[in-house]
């Protein structure tokens, strides 16, 4: 009899919730609502259903065209310059959101430690973040290309720019890539620290544990959520990256660092405009893909975010 009592409760409990009255959205919601709809609709959805169309077409930016169908798709396929900065951009982005990561980590740690000035020293290291990208590259440039060959010219592999090694060149352009983008993970990762305990730390130095230990053991799975969210955000930025690396290299030496981006947008003005539409349309359902393979990786580690 408990057990049917306990069955009926919770069934009744349930067509109460189900017979509840749902509440009315406020009118006025949507109205707040409908600009920000049209922009993105205008803007957002309808250019990308237009270059949809254009990249089943052999258009070239300008007069008449006529409807090609995949032909578009199929020589992108097989194109060894598509081939060449797809392989680039993804080992950019991968080995860029390594570093990007290990880097602020460490930095977060350190100025969330008990030193002098720390909140100088934050002040300081968020200055590369609020630079502009092409500033920077234009910067790092001068710097590869003349002051540092001149202070290691003792060291054969730098006796040269950097810039115009078609082997090291792409590490020139992750190292200026990491700098800019260290500040903006750094803040997040201090954001996480700050929302972990000192107590807890506290307790796991009562039992003996050291530094290190605490690190993996405590700081390490706490901080995994917002390793999550750096990594997520990271990789999708440094997949577009474009700026840096026009200032920086101009896609040179070569094409040895051209990015899918400056592909794209180069197509637009040298008469390719449906060939690299159709290129753009694969490397956005690339980007989808690759965030919902990151989605699910979240879910499975049961990350909350």
């Amino acid at each position: 009899m408990a057990t049917t009592t306990r069955t009926t409760g919770t069934a009744a409990d349930r067509l109460a919730v189900q017979r509840r009255p749902r509440k009315r959205v406020d009118p006025t919601f949507y109205l707040f609502l409908l600009p920000t709809i049209t922009l993105f609709t205008l803007f957002i959805t309808v250019p990308a259903l237009l270059g949809a169309g254009v990249s089943l077409t052999n258009y070239i930016g300008f007069g008449d065209f006529d409807v090609v169908g995949f032909s578009n798709f199929r020589v992108l396929f097989t194109d060894p310059n598509i081939r060449d900065a797809y392989g680039f951009t993804l080992l950019f982005a991968l080995v860029t959101v390594v570093l990007t990561n290990v880097i602020a980590l460490l930095l977060a740690l350190g100025l969330n430690a008990k030193i002098h000035a720390k909140t100088f020293l934050r002040s300081v290291f968020f200055i590369p973040m609020v630079v502009s990208g092409i500033v920077i590259a234009f910067v790092f440039n001068y710097l590869f290309s003349t002051s540092i060959p001149q202070v290691f010219d003792a060291v054969p592999a730098l006796q040269t720019s950097l810039l115009a090694n078609p082997d090291w060149a792409w590490f020139a352009v992750v190292i200026v890539t990491t700098w800019q983008a260290v500040p903006g993970a750094m803040i997040i990762y201090i954001a996480g620290l700050l929302a972990v305990p000192d107590e807890v730390y506290e307790a796991a130095a009562l039992d003996g544990a050291g530094a290190s230990r605490q690190f993996f053991s405590i700081t390490l799975p706490l901080m995994w959520g917002y390793v999550i969210i750096n990594t997520v955000l990271g990789f999708k930025g440094f997949l577009s990256t474009y700026d840096i690396i026009v200032g920086l290299t101009d896609g040179g030496p070569g094409t040895a660092t051209r990015s899918v981006s400056m592909v794209i947008f180069s197509g637009f003005t040298n008469g390719d405009y449906s060939y690299q539409m159709a290129n753009a349309l694969v490397f956005f359902v690339l980007t989808v893909v690759i965030s919902i393979l990151q989605l699910q990786l979240i879910r499975r580690r049961g990350v909350q975010l």
